[in-house]
């Protein structure tokens, strides 16, 4: 068997136990790890066609994987003006203004990642930006892509006049009158506009796609759980893959929404375990509510406005039926909710499929924003993963709970944001994530801001939840051991191990020793995956 490539002087980090091992060198062949040791021993393994990178010292981990990412949505929605950066109307209004000046005649604005802080607690609706947009189709994506503001031109062109009823939980939301104010919420009002948009070619959206993973790998990662497969995206993953530029490990997981028949979810069983080298569809991606910031999580008692009530399948018993066929089936699910109701019926779901039919499949709840006391124990006890992005409690929650989505849940529910330490504690797996195109996608940002709690633009800012932090070992352990248990990939990924997949990164420096807030500046000098570089600093 040919040694296709051999790491030297390396410090190799175990992060189940935070240690380094004592071994220097590792060697790789077909994707896995073949051989560890001391530099001169496994040097020796390599001949004319190995690829030997001298490592200076560097700290190698296993593969940092995002355990909840959308790349090939995300690598859309994040095309076109960057609102992410501005804190309040006016800087929305000038940098909107900045684009349309930019604009050809007729075009479509497309702006992404706009914070509903910036209203400061008035309306979320198009009128502040009237007079800019003024006869321009745009689509503002809020920064929860479960909602977005549409311009006057742009409902005119979707002929969107007033409210319009849908099969799931989705609105128009309309004034006194009846008139849309612009804000669409959830994915089948958003759809009303965006599919009279100029859409992307296939290859725009490829090599956007392409372009994405690319620097997701130059930022540590080898691997992601793709939380959506819609459109073609499984078909970009196969020819990224086929071609050799497939720079991350995807498990992809198809949405189940509500009114799904027979026959669907027999697709979605029957397509599970497909794949290529790189990737394969493993589980199935389902929605209990929405968010809190826009009204639409679900919610044991309304939020400050009165919403946030309804779960986002009309009939949540339907939702539990789903969870119990598919467990039958042997396949695991992955479920939104953000809200404590709708944690709770997850919980609630899976614990009735698990009577019926043992406990053999690993369920997910991704989000869990808000949860009292009596639901933490229930993750362990069920052995059902909890999926957080702490990065979402430090970039758009406060510390004084004067953000939209605190001030939504009031004093009581705020105080329990982003429970890490208290699911951590309770026993549950936790595995991290992104969410990108959320969050910022750097591994070195989700596993800090998890331990800071911080704004990531402020780091002078305090915390929010400081109780609810992570230690540096844990924070690792979400994106590496955790994440493969969550994949059932635990006897060949998360470790550095003779036999384990050869995904690796290479950090500059210990990210157990770095402090919280520098860790998003420790140098990603090496990403192997299958044992082949997808990132290289100049420096090696």
């Amino acid at each position: 068997m040919r040694t296709s490539l051999v790491l030297l002087s390396a410090r190799l980090l175990d992060p189940a136990t935070g240690a380094f091992l004592p071994q220097t060198a590792l060697a790789a062949s077909d994707g896995r790890i073949t051989d560890l040791g001391d530099d001169r021993g496994i040097r020796a393994l390599a001949d004319s066609g190995t690829t030997v990178i001298d490592l200076k010292g560097a700290v190698v981990t296993p593969g940092l994987v995002d355990g909840h990412l959308h790349p090939v949505s995300g690598a859309e929605l994040t095309h076109g003006l960057d609102l992410s950066g501005c804190t309040d109307v006016d800087q929305v209004r000038a940098a909107l203004d900045r684009e349309v000046r930019r604009l050809a005649p007729g075009a479509w604005l497309h702006g992404w990642g706009l914070d509903p802080n910036v209203f400061g607690g008035r309306p979320v609706e198009i009128a502040p930006f009237d007079a800019v947009l003024d006869g321009v189709p745009a689509l503002l994506l809020l920064f929860d892509a479960h909602s977005m503001l549409a311009s006057r031109r742009a409902l005119e062109l979707a002929g969107v006049d007033g409210p319009r009823t849908f099969d799931q939980a989705s609105e128009v939301v309309c004034d006194a009158d009846g008139r849309p104010t612009g804000l669409l919420l959830e994915d089948a009002a958003c759809e009303l506009v965006e599919r009279v948009a100029p859409q992307p070619t296939r290859e725009e959206r490829r090599a956007r796609l392409a372009a994405a993973l690319r620097a997701m790998a130059a930022a540590g990662l080898t691997g992601g759980h793709a939380m959506d497969a819609n459109g073609d995206s499984l078909a970009l993953y196969a020819e990224l893959d086929e071609a050799g530029e497939l720079p991350l490990r995807l498990r992809v997981a198809p949405w189940c929404r509500p009114g799904i028949d027979a026959e669907a979810l027999r697709a979605l069983i029957e397509q599970q375990g497909t794949g290529g080298a790189l990737w394969r569809t493993d589980g199935v991606k389902l929605f209990m509510d929405g968010t809190i910031d826009n009204g639409t999580a679900w919610l044991e008692r309304p939020d400050c406005h009165g919403e946030s009530t309804h779960a986002f399948w009309p009939d949540p018993e339907a939702y539990t039926r789903i969870i119990g066929e598919l467990h039958r089936a042997h396949v695991p699910t992955a479920t939104h909710a953000i809200g404590d109701a709708a944690v709770r019926h997850v919980l609630d779901s899976v614990e009735k499929a698990q009577a019926g039919g043992g406990r053999g499949v690993r369920h997910r709840v991704e989000h869990i924003e808000t949860v009292p006391d009596d639901t933490l124990h229930r993750f362990a006890e069920l052995g059902v993963i909890a999926s957080m992005q702490p990065t979402h409690c430090c970039d758009f929650t406060r510390a004084d709970h004067t953000d939209n989505w605190s001030r939504r849940l009031g004093e009581e529910r705020a105080s329990r944001a982003w429970r890490c330490r208290d699911l951590w504690d309770s026993g549950a797996s936790v595995v991290l994530g992104s969410d990108w195109p959320i969050a910022p996608y750097p591994p070195l940002g989700v596993m800090a801001g998890a331990r800071h709690r911080r704004p990531s633009r402020d780091l002078t800012q305090p915390p929010h939840g400081p109780e609810q932090a992570l230690t540096a070992l844990e924070a690792l352990q979400g994106m590496t051991v955790n994440a493969a248990y969550a994949a059932g990939e635990e006897h060949e990924a998360g470790r550095i191990a003779v036999g384990h997949r050869a995904d690796l990164t290479a950090l500059a420096g210990n990210p157990l020793a770095a402090g919280a807030t520098d860790l998003p500046e420790l140098p990603v000098l090496l990403t192997v995956l299958a044992g082949r570089p997808t990132h290289r600093a100049p420096s090696l």
